[in-house]
């Protein structure tokens, strides 16, 4: 074939999926990706990453057969096992996620998603001490990312230990300044304590930025309501219901600091209460 008309070699196929990754496309680089093992069934890094897309688009069952091929291969790749570990929860299948979450550390203890993932997974059972020890893991092992503390801080709220979580969260703020979710959390934790001013200054620093989010607005009024500020709370509110009726108005129903608005009118009638 001439110049033009030539195809293009793995390498470059390789290329362009992985971009077509990076820019959210994962459809378009799986296609790139099953041309590529036409030619090489056996490139456990193309098997790898076509596993991830799949992830990516919820066909888990697809994924986990593109991670048991690397496993055949190689029964100790931390990634595969970790991967397909995510793939099996997602399916609802927890005692083989958990499973392969403890193969693929033994297989590679350095490898921190692994003790993440086991992490999420125990807290998701809501075993949170052993989830705590995980994710202590996980940031022991790779202390550059942050997305174990700010689940270790989340899962130290859910026990009630706010203090703890709100000091979790202020040291990842200091370290990473621009970690939204841990500058959120850090306000949640400051209104479970109660200090309700200075949970809005955090909120309202997020909001200068991200007008419409609506976990920040919902978060927002609830801190506002708990000042006795109802005007404003109930138009917050109102805000946060008219983005996501649904999840709201359950969260608003079940919500204590809200229990003082349950005779209020335009409250009964925003949650349908």
């Amino acid at each position: 074939m001439g110049l033009f008309g030539s195809k293009k070699n793995p390498e470059d196929m390789k290329y362009d999926a992985i971009s077509m990754m990076e820019k959210n496309q994962p459809k378009a680089a799986i296609s790139l990706f099953n041309k590529i093992l036409k030619q090489n069934p056996e490139d456990t890094d193309v098997l790898l990453s076509k596993g991830l897309s799949l992830n990516k688009i919820r066909k888990y069952s697809d994924a986990i057969t593109c991670f048991d091929k690397i496993l055949e291969i190689n029964p100790k790749d931390a990634q595969a096992l970790n991967n397909k570990g995510i793939a099996m929860a997602e399916n609802g299948n927890i005692q083989s996620a958990s499973e392969c979450y403890d193969m693929a550390i033994e297989a590679n203890p350095k490898y921190a998603p692994s003790y993440f993932n086991k992490g999420v997974l125990l807290d998701k059972l809501q075993e949170h001490e052993e989830a705590l020890i995980a994710l202590e893991k996980a940031i022991s092992t790779d202390s550059k990312k942050p997305n174990a503390m700010v689940y270790k801080g989340i899962v130290l709220g859910k026990m009630k230990r706010h203090e703890e979580a709100l000091n979790c969260f202020q040291n990842i703020c200091k370290k990473y300044p621009n970690n939204q979710d841990a500058f959120f959390q850090k306000g949640v934790q400051l209104a479970e304590l109660g200090r309700h001013e200075k949970a809005l200054e955090v909120f309202d620093e997020i909001l200068k930025k991200y007008k419409d989010n609506l976990n920040v607005i919902y978060a927002k009024s609830r801190s506002k309501a708990a000042l006795e500020e109802y005007p404003e709370a109930l138009e917050l509110l109102k805000q946060a219901i008219s983005r996501n009726p649904k999840i709201i108005r359950t969260w608003a129903k079940e919500e204590p600091i809200f229990t003082k608005l349950h005779s209020n009118d335009k409250f009964r009638a925003l949650v349908k209460l």
